[in-house]
């Protein structure tokens, strides 16, 4: 068998690699300090959330308004709050709030500056929220926002805290720094301290993280010129960091500990590296594949989210898949057997990797397969069960901790005020004839009297309900005055053929009732008009109806591409079918269980979670492609071991327990260093990065213990030979062994 495997595009790619090694790693070395300099740089440059529905109605009238009506670019919210119950609605303190904003009003890019005079909710006396609008798009706003914020000072006895989109964005851009220093600190010392128990050696524990952290800076290093043309999620440093270190961590232990036990049985150096290659490099290249696949799904959602989140997630996966099969060989290739130096731990304190532990574990679940099939299996389905009460939401400022200013100011903001008021439903109207037409009127109030009367609505203003309770004649008689349209338009209600309707909704913005009356208001008829529904109630529910029409096609793709590539990478029917069963089983427990947490509350205050009622919307796709593609890491590793095995015995049994003796140690090893890395972000600021490592963390945690030492070998074990079975054309050509049977 190995004399076939030696002349493989595998073991002859690894010899060029031993033969090139000092070119390849002055390359390595060389394009690593390039790039490092643009890393360092690339987080600052990602300015867009990525949360924007493009094309979608929401977004469409928005821009309406913004280009049509003069509706502000961008605004922010200064929210006071004053000391001892202070009341911040009589005229001295809001005189006194006015004059500390002088200089605020004097900047060129502030349009307007006003309190906000929606109705308050009961109480809340001591909170006063001014809004600023800005004349800039996201991108000037955000790079403008410490200047603007340098200027405001809150009056003596009060407090200030600054929210809206821009400030949210800065402060998200500083959580994201934050983030990946925490759990970099997190992190890479315990994986560490696990590779040097796994390894034993100073040399072989450093190169994964080696590996890990070149895959994370040359991947920024690229991020920083694509931003540079393309806008991308401020998310993207958080996902590359986590998936950087973890898979690039993982794929060099198992070159690493493959190189040493080809150490003991090759004639050299030469051919040690060649079939590591060979093997775990091979197994590497289409665990890459796998995990590439799933990190692809998220291409069928539109939104910049998960295209900037895919985009980071391809290629720290690609790199980290070209790092380990380069430089990393090379490295193997220059140290030789001093890769076995600077022991720090021990033989007799590390288990012995022909240790029978895991053998006796393969033997003993086949014992009893069908009994830990049922149990197992239904532990893991029991877990999925909250999936079904789970509530998507759209957070904004609840992504961040309450710590954060901004997050704070958009909670008292919404404390103070009716969230109702401040983020209506608006219907931008376009009209045949200009708005103060008699023509125009009465479409609009035929209009009027639908939406009112459609099931939801508490309250509908226009342009009409500025000047009061008036007939269509005396509307159009009033309008014909230039000062009363100048009036109008000054509230960026009407101009020209546009107008803008407020639905004011009984229920709260994200309540279901709410959804269901933007579905209706879209379905009303018209007539001569053309209407575009927007606002903060259809914005959420655009971003999260596009989510969730594209996760039937989502879960299509990565399943069944998935099972092909591993069909021909096991040359199997089965094999890649139970991994995907297995995989589905391991993702939806960890799913439930973040539902669990973030949704209910559960242990959230241990893990310092603020729970908001609800889960992000992106949260279960995500989970889902990065998870499936991850996950699939082991069931390579460990099938390809138990395939090599088969090949060589044709005994199923034998081959199943062979192969979990082999790889048992080094995949929980490797499932322990991830789960540690990933899960460091539960320790870190924004919410959406703690729920994927809760959720990546959990599923490999479940994959690689539950899944893989039970639920596989028993699975292996029901099988029998069926397990290989394969047309013919599938079969590789010497395969007499899997023939025979």
């Amino acid at each position: 068998m190995r004399e076939s495997m030696e002349k493989g595009v595998f073991w002859k790619w690894g010899h060029a690699m031993f033969r090139f090694r000092w070119l390849v790693l002055t390359i390595g070395i060389s394009l690593m300090l390039i790039f490092a300099i643009f890393a360092q740089k690339a987080p600052g440059m990602l300015k867009d959330n990525g949360f924007t529905p493009k094309g979608s109605e929401s977004d469409l009238g928005l821009i309406q308004m913004r280009d049509e009506l003069g509706v502000p670019r961008t605004q922010l919210s200064f929210v006071y709050t004053g000391h001892n119950g202070l009341d911040l609605t009589a005229k001295a303190q809001q005189d006194a709030i006015m004059a500390t904003l002088t200089k605020v009003k004097e900047l060129s890019y502030v349009e307007d500056v006003r309190f906000v005079t929606t109705p308050r909710n009961e109480g809340h006396l001591d909170v006063q929220a001014v809004s600023v609008s800005l004349s800039l798009d996201t991108d000037p706003a955000l790079e403008i926002y410490p200047e603007l914020k340098s200027h405001v000072h809150p009056p003596e006895g009060m407090d200030v805290y600054v929210t809206g989109g821009p400030a949210i964005l800065y402060d998200m851009q500083v959580a994201s720094k934050h983030d990946i220093a925490k759990s970099e600190a997190i992190g890479l010392p315990i994986a560490l301290l696990v590779l040097l128990i796994v390894f034993g050696t100073l040399v072989a524990a450093f190169l994964p993280m080696v590996v890990g952290l070149m895959s994370v800076t040359l991947t920024l290093g690229v991020t920083y010129f694509i931003a540079q043309h393309q806008s991308l999620s401020n998310f993207l440093p958080n996902m590359v960091t986590m998936l950087g270190l973890a898979v690039g961590i993982d794929y060099a232990l198992f070159l690493v500990s493959r190189f040493r036990e080809e150490l003991k049985v090759q004639s050299s150096v030469a051919a040690a590296v060649a079939m590591t290659c060979q093997t775990a490099g091979r197994s590497i290249f289409f665990s890459g594949i796998a995990v590439l696949i799933g990190l692809l799904g998220m291409l069928f959602v539109d939104l910049t989210f998960f295209r900037s989140l895919c985009l980071g997630g391809v290629i720290v996966v690609s790199i980290s898949v070209i790092v380990a099969n380069t430089v990393l060989l090379a490295l193997l290739g220059i140290l030789g057997h001093r890769i076995n130096s600077l022991q720090v731990v021990p033989k007799r304190f590390r288990k012995q990797e022909t240790s029978k532990f895991w053998e006796k574990i393969a033997y003993a679940v086949m014992k009893r397969p069908v009994l830990l099939v049922v149990v197992v299996g239904g532990v893991l389905i029991y877990s999925m069960t909250p999936i079904w009460q789970m509530k998507l939401g759209v957070p904004n400022a609840e992504v961040l901790p309450p710590s954060y200013e901004s997050r704070y100011g958009a909670e008292l903001l919404k404390s103070a005020y009716d969230p109702r008021m401040t983020a209506p439903i608006q219907v931008v109207i376009h009209t045949k004839d200009e708005i103060w037409s008699a023509a125009s009127i009465g479409e609009i109030q035929a209009y009027s009297k639908q939406v009112k009367a459609v099931g939801g609505v508490k309250e509908v203003q226009s342009y009409l309900t500025v000047l009061g309770q008036h007939s269509d004649a005396e509307l159009a008689g009033m309008f014909t005055k230039p000062e009363v349209q100048h009036q109008v338009e000054e509230t960026q209600l009407a101009k020209g053929h546009t107008a803008l309707m407020i639905v004011i909704p009984e229920k709260d913005t994200d309540d279901p009732v709410t959804d269901q009356l933007v579905h209706d208001l879209r379905k009303l008829s018209t007539g001569g008009l053309e209407t575009a529904v927007t606002g903060g109630p259809a914005y959420r529910l655009d971003i999260i109806d596009r989510i969730q029409k594209e996760i039937p096609e989502v879960l299509i793709f990565v399943m069944g591409i998935t099972y092909l590539v591993l069909l021909l990478a096991f040359r199997s029917v089965l094999l890649p079918l139970k991994a995907v069963l297995m995989n589905m089983l391991s993702l939806g427990a960890s799913l439930g269980i973040v539902v669990l947490v973030f949704q209910h509350g559960f242990m959230a205050d241990m893990l310092h979670i603020t729970s908001i009622g609800y889960v992000s919307a992106t949260l279960p796709v995500i989970i889902f492609c990065v998870v499936f593609g991850i996950s699939m890491d082991y069931e390579v590793f460990l099938i390809s071991r138990i395939m090599e095995e088969y090949e060589a015995s044709g005994d199923n049994d034998q081959s199943t327990a062979e192969g979990l003796k082999k790889t048992g140690s080094l995949i929980t090893s490797a499932a322990f260093i991830l789960v540690v890395v990933v899960g460091s972000f539960i320790f870190t600021d924004i919410e959406i990065m703690k729920a994927l490592g809760l959720g990546l963390g959990l599923a490999v945690l479940i994959d690689a213990t539950i899944v893989r030492v039970m639920l596989v070998p028993a699975l292996m074990k029901l099988l029998g030979d069926a397990n290989w079975w394969a047309p013919k054309w599938l079969r590789a050509k010497p395969q007499s062994q899997i023939d025979k049977h």
